[in-house]
């Protein structure tokens, strides 16, 4: 099996993963699954040559550990700082751009005390991460991206807008 069909099977797992996530109601499980999932992404990233993408996808692993134990704002401040360092010492063009504001925005989400919040504003950073994963021609993290934003808004409707 080739390097590329390799990546492109890790990110069909973390799809699973991701498709999971936002169907539970509960912070806890939905990061639970998110942490499964970025460590197959960051090694996806990692094959492909993606550098900026793999160091934020492995620190985004230990944000969403952290964040099952604080959603305080000044870790969270200090994992954004990570996320433009790794991207300042990795950079190589607009792919760390899009790879560095999709980690922010997730940083922002990941440490949101209620999942409505934590819902809205990942849905901006995985925005971001779409286009990186089109630049980047990975037609599998593309699908995986699609399907994050959809999962998360039929779980989103499922919980706050089902009811109005």
């Amino acid at each position: 099996m080739s390097p590329f069909a390799i990546s492109q099977s890790l990110v069909a797992i973390a799809i699973c993963f991701d498709l999971l996530s936002f169907q539970f109601k509960e912070r806890p499980h939905i990061i639970a699954c998110l942490i499964f999932s970025c460590i197959l992404i960051s090694c996806h990233f990692a094959i492909l040559g993606h550098w900026t993408a793999t160091g934020l996808g492995f620190l985004a692993t230990v944000r969403f550990l952290a964040s099952l134990f604080t959603t305080s704002k000044k870790v969270m401040g200090l994992f954004m700082c990570a996320s433009v360092a790794i991207s300042i010492v990795s950079y190589s063009g607009i792919l760390s751009i899009l790879s560095c504001l999709g980690s922010l925005f997730g940083t922002a989400g990941t440490f949101c005390k209620d999942d409505k919040r934590l819902r809205q504003i990942l849905l901006i950073g995985t925005s971001l991460w779409l286009v990186h994963n089109i630049l980047a021609k990975s037609p599998t993290a593309v699908l995986m991206e699609a399907l994050f934003i959809a999962s998360n808004l039929v779980g989103y409707y499922r919980f706050y807008l089902k009811r109005i």
